[in-house]
């Protein structure tokens, strides 16, 4: 009997232990707390409050003060952990019903990282199974510096935005002082809505915006309205606006873009982020009131232009300094210099005088990129201090399409081409300078293949046609007829290696220079018609002039430069020809100019020698058309100094001379360049 009694102890006591093993230990119970805090499962968190901690905070305001808090301070990486109990204090927590536990908590706000320690305790709560573990929670969870009040405050200061220059740090994007022009409703007048009319003319803008901005809920009749920024270079507009008595203004830092329509494409301007530009950015980078690049180098560098924003998070409380819980320094945004000439930039442009077309300057010896055009352009000011609806229809709608940038596109290059397939031609033997070829008359077909299609040159040849006299005169059916020697596969090789069919290394982006659609010629006419650039053979201007350095460098195509931290004279292809190869090319390229029977006799009348060669590409929309747009090519250098390069294109150059009218612009570039 006394065996049994013994079995039955043990048993009783076996059971008293399972059931106190059973037992839900507080350290438990805050893993699970913490778990759901690291997660910001704030309605998970506020289940486990303990009674007196939930009846102070309800759910709402628990949950909402949380999320606003950790939304507006950006807080991410969030890591809580504690330090659990001893074996002596767990088990004197578990008599008392009440433990202690010490955690660190630590985060990344928009102001810079920020730790602190706290105490938690847990109390047990609830009868029977029901009993259980929950957390006497206080404000100072949060932020200790909060737990008996206080206000948590942000603030921001603004970058300066980091200005583009050109080579000579002359401006081509910058802060400076702008005008904020508004008007003191009370002094509209006896007859307002003239006034208004009368305003809004000045400004650029409607009548309709000018009643929005009198009709918002804040404004009062002697108060400011502000309506639009204007550049201090609109002196004009400006002078007409201040003899206006209701017109008033305030001086307001503001971007402002000295070179105007000239280097609009190129620099780009800025504007107010849209919603959708927002949502594709970081968390705190930018806020809904925030100016970012829209085009051109201002969305291009963006990220180098924009700095950071200064912020500093505080907790206030009336009567107390503030206290500073994280706080991250203002960096204003980094200056962009580029290699560009905006004197030169501004005189390519002009010259254009409103018509289509681009041109890519760069110094052949360097690589220095130094002016990048296309016209017609827009004004970039316009587009930063509000462009009306009816204004950007106007551009959108302009058939010369002034918001397409040229410079970055390609086209077909004409006759320009036809250094490049010598090059090519020389460089895999298919072509032999000294060598002449019998060509008579104007039309040339190579047979039944052909169908009706000829080439056609515009000037005959007195006998053989050697390479110098078909650059000379710009001689079609020679590079034809040589193209077609050479065949299709060493004829793209050759172009390939001058970069045809990949990105161009440059910081810009440049359409990729096309053999055709595909890559590949369809058939023997498209070869033919492609060595003097027809076709589907696709150029951008810059990519031409970098072509053209080759000659220049014994053979090596310079890589193209923009920034003037770059390393110049950089080669991005070599081996296109050898140094007496380029001789060859650059004998004839001068002769374009200075032979009587030179296709660029134009650039004569300079009072230094010029080479270069022009082009017309002819764009008809079918092969049976008899004429349609012909766009004007000329590059050129001065012979001697070698230290510009221009490859120009115009539109429309049919009524106009063709090439011969690209030719006198660029002689007037070219002497301007080198008073």
């Amino acid at each position: 009997m006394k065996k049994i009694t013994m079995i039955l102890s043990i048993l009783f006591f076996v059971f008293l232990a399972a059931c106190a093993n059973d037992e839900v230990k507080p350290q438990d119970r805050f893993a699970t707390y913490v778990k759901q805090w690291n997660d910001q499962k704030f309605n998970e968190m506020h289940d486990m409050l303990s009674a007196k901690s939930a009846e102070k905070h309800s759910t709402e305001q628990f949950v909402d003060r949380y999320k606003k808090i950790y939304k507006d301070l950006g807080i991410s990486d969030l890591k809580v952990s504690f330090k659990k109990l001893g074996e002596e204090k767990l088990e004197s927590a578990m008599d008392k019903g009440k433990a202690t536990f010490p955690i660190t908590v630590k985060m990344n706000t928009i102001a810079g990282p920020i730790s602190f320690d706290y105490k938690a305790t847990l109390v047990k709560e609830g009868e029977d199974d029901k009993e259980n573990w929950f957390v006497q929670w206080d404000p100072g969870f949060i932020f200790p510096e909060i737990k008996d009040g206080g206000e948590i405050g942000i603030q921001t200061e603004v970058p300066k935005r980091g200005e583009i220059l050109d080579r000579n740090k002359m401006p081509l994007a910058i802060n400076d002082i702008v005008y904020e022009i508004g008007i003191i409703p009370e002094k509209l007048g006896d007859n307002p809505e003239a006034m208004k009319k009368k305003i809004a003319g000045l400004l650029d803008m409607s009548v309709d915006g000018i009643d929005a901005a009198l009709n918002a809920d804040w404004v009062e009749p002697n108060l400011f309205v502000p309506l639009k920024k204007v550049p201090k270079t609109k002196e004009a507009v400006l002078n007409q606006l201040w003899e206006l008595d209701p017109v008033t203004e305030r001086e307001v830092t503001g971007r402002v873009y000295p070179a105007g329509e000239a280097a609009a494409h190129l620099v780009g301007y800025v504007g107010k982020i849209t919603a959708e530009e927002l949502e594709k950015q970081e968390p705190g980078e930018y806020t809904a009131n925030d100016m970012i690049g829209k085009r051109g180098l201002e969305q291009l560098y963006e990220d180098q232009l924009k700095g950071e924003q200064g912020v500093t998070i505080t907790v206030s409380k009336e009567g107390e300094d503030d206290v500073v819980l994280a706080e991250k320094p203002v960096k204003d945004g980094e200056n962009i210099q580029t290699t560009i000439d905006v004197d030169l930039q501004e005189k390519i442009y002009s010259s254009y005088d409103g018509e289509a077309g681009t041109t890519a300057a760069v110094n052949p010896k360097t690589g220095e990129t130094l002016a990048l055009v296309s016209s017609p352009a827009f004004n970039p000011n316009k587009m930063l201090y509000g462009v009306s609806q009816s204004e950007l229809e106007k551009l959108q709608d302009d058939p010369q399409k002034p918001m397409i940038n040229r410079f970055s596109a390609t086209f077909a290059p004409g006759s320009v081409m036809k250094p490049i397939t010598a090059a090519a031609g020389l460089n895999n033997g298919s072509i032999d300078p000294d060598k002449g070829i019998e060509i008579n008359g104007l039309d040339w077909s190579n047979g039944k293949g052909w169908g009706d299609y000829k080439v056609h040159r515009v000037s005959s040849s007195d006998g053989p046609v050697d390479l110098t006299d078909a650059l000379v005169r710009s001689d079609n059916i020679y590079f034809a007829m040589k193209a077609v020697d050479m065949g299709a596969e060493a004829f793209a090789k050759g172009l390939k290696q001058f970069g045809f069919g990949e990105d161009v290394p440059f910081e810009y982006p440049i359409e990729t220079s096309t053999i055709s659609e595909n890559g590949k010629f369809a058939d023997e006419v498209q070869l033919a018609d492609s060595s003097y650039g027809q076709g589907q053979i696709q150029m951008s201007p810059l990519h031409l002039a970098m072509a053209y350095t080759s000659f220049l460098n014994d053979g090596k195509m310079l890589k193209p430069v923009l920034l003037g931290d770059e390393k110049t004279g950089q080669t991005w292809k070599e081996g296109l020809v050898t140094s007496d190869q380029t001789n060859v090319i650059k004998d004839a390229l001068r002769k374009v100019v200075d032979s009587p029977k030179g296709t660029a006799k134009g650039a004569k009348n300079a009072d230094f020698a010029i080479s270069g060669k022009t082009g017309t590409a002819e764009l008809k929309k079918t092969a049976d058309d008899k004429s349609g747009q012909e766009n004007g090519w000329f590059v050129a250098y001065p012979t001697e100094e070698q230290d510009i390069m221009i490859a120009m294109m115009i539109e429309h150059t049919e009524d106009k001379g063709g090439s011969s009218y690209a030719v006198k612009k660029v002689t007037n570039i070219l002497k301007d360049f080198h008073k």
